[in-house]
């Protein structure tokens, strides 16, 4: 591999992918919309002359494939292209020009840099062997089925050796790369909890069965699980983020309804939180004669682990491109984790923090914001994975 050739020719094409991302960040989609993302990313491949495959599990789902006639690897890499329902606040000349619709996570970068990198290996397919994969995925940001599942039933991991992905982070700063080996990213289980009660004059609690109160209680008792039945030095997140109950001031409702979501690293820690919730749930409905339920969302990404050998590769190879942190893990979830559940890979951030341009917002606020000098390092970490692991021997 010529690495400073590389180097030079992601300069060349720098200015290039700074336009990519700047034309999708003005005109994001949610997800499952992805449809003008989706056709600029196939029309960008086939200009390159690689094989493209549109539809692939999901209508805006596109796999690009760059085959070589030497024996190797199968590398994919991937991108997620779905925007967020955030009104930007920036006074970026490129902003979102779609109104309550935002690239406020970075996805418009991701394909951007892995635009980027089909140029560089398009460009050197004698640096390559077997056969690169490059998987521009719908819905990343849809926290329920997402798009990596259905696209894997599809077959766009069929026969593929490793898998890379790249996060924009504004954690990090800006040209830093980081990632670990293991689990890297939490699975995200979303719960509603249903009390039904009898309702009344706010004037006479005795004569009801308060669901407002004994959703309190539940709360209280909820929030003990993560210091009183799980290992403190466990990575371990309940969080309610919603509680919806009553009318008026003077009136005390049948029903509250609460939901939120509980972030774990460890399998065995998942369950034995999941049980504990609805064992005091239905231990405190039952005190006071309410009828409870508790509802979990099914199918919920898997936790991002990475392949501890693999990774340590990976921080090796991008160590000659720019600085590489080993970081903690993080509480976030990805459905990344559901390629690395079909072949040996790594999942790496890409710090884009930048005080002096103000940077300094993180993922998901309606004021995020990317130093762009970070995407020719993108784009050429993607190249240099998949030159280095299509050769493995």
């Amino acid at each position: 591999m010529d690495l400073e050739k590389l180097k030079r020719d992601a300069l060349e094409i720098e200015e290039k992918v700074i336009q990519i991302r700047r034309k999708i960040h003005e005109n994001p989609e949610l997800s499952y919309k992805e449809y003008s993302t989706a056709r600029l990313v196939a029309d960008t491949l086939k200009e390159l002359g690689l094989e493209v495959k549109e539809g692939v599990g999901l209508p805006t789902a596109v796999v690009g494939v760059l085959r070589t006639p030497r024996p190797g690897k199968v590398v994919a890499l991937r991108a997620d292209m779905d925007a967020l329902p955030v009104e930007e606040a920036t006074e970026l000349p490129y902003k979102s020009k779609v109104k309550g619709v935002m690239h406020a996570c970075g996805h418009d970068t991701h394909v951007a840099m892995l635009l980027g990198a089909a140029m560089l290996l398009a460009k050197n397919t004698d640096m390559l062997s077997g056969e690169v994969r490059f998987l521009f995925q719908p819905a990343e940001e849809d926290g329920g089925l997402g798009g990596a599942k259905p696209m894997i039933e599809a077959g766009a991991m069929d026969g593929v050796d490793y898998v890379f992905g790249l996060h924009i982070f504004t954690k990090y700063p800006a040209g830093v790369f980081a990632t670990r080996r293991g689990p890297l990213m939490a699975t995200p289980d979303s719960f509603k909890i249903t009390v039904h009660g009898k309702g009344g004059h706010g004037s006479a609690p005795h004569e009801t069965i308060d669901p407002i109160y004994i959703s309190l209680l539940i709360a209280n008792a909820i929030y003990g699980i993560p210091s009183r039945q799980i290992d403190p030095v466990q990575p371990f997140v309940i969080s309610i983020t919603s509680i919806h109950s009553g009318t008026k001031d003077n009136i005390i409702p049948d029903d509250a309804i609460m939901e939120g979501t509980i972030r774990s690293l460890d399998e065995g820690v998942r369950k034995k939180a999941l049980s504990h919730m609805e064992k005091i749930v239905n231990h405190i409905c039952g005190i006071y004669n309410a009828e409870c339920k508790v509802e979990f969302m099914h199918d919920v990404y898997p936790i991002t682990v990475n392949d501890p050998e693999v990774t340590g590769e990976v921080m090796k190879v991008l160590s000659s491109i720019s600085t590489v942190e080993e970081t903690e893990p993080v509480l976030g979830a990805e459905d990344f984790s559901r390629f690395l559940q079909k072949a040996r890979g790594t999942y790496v951030f890409l710090g884009t923090r930048n005080e002096q341009m103000g940077c300094i917002y993180p993922n998901h606020s309606s004021r995020f914001c990317v130093d762009e000098s970070v995407l020719k390092l993108g784009t050429l970490a993607h190249a240099v994975l998949a030159i280095t692991f299509t050769n493995k021997k």
